[in-house]
């Protein structure tokens, strides 16, 4: 997927693409997770769909619930969500700025490699 240290920088033009596919690919695991969460809050732990968005959300963003859980379903599924979340959040963070960080290693590389020849 990317390219190898010998070879040219990508152009301009192909990064962006790249960052695009990478930004597409991060933000459907978010919208994956964020119905995930939606879901298990609304049909295993009684919450209202608007609680259930809410309480997903801030658990995917790193924030906490603000709904009390009653059951020991819901209890479960909370915190195996939360758990979820937060490998979640770094796998989406490594998508999303890979091409970027690859791109500047791999730049430092080239100019390395110039300046040993």
């Amino acid at each position: 997927m990317f390219e190898q240290r010998h070879q040219q920088l990508l152009p301009q033009r192909e990064f962006i693409r790249r960052l695009g596919w990478s930004v597409a690919l991060g933000t459907g695991l978010i919208l994956f997770s964020l119905s995930l969460g939606v879901a298990g809050y609304h049909y295993i732990c009684g919450l209202a769909w608007i609680d259930a968005f809410l309480d997903a959300a801030m658990i995917l963003s790193g924030m906490g619930p603000l709904s009390p859980i009653p059951t020991a379903a819901g209890k479960l599924f909370a915190g195996c969500y939360a758990i979820y979340c937060g490998i979640a959040l770094i796998g989406t963070t490594g998508i999303i700025f890979a091409p970027v960080i690859h791109r500047a290693l791999h730049k430092f590389h080239l100019e390395e490699s110039e300046r040993e020849n």
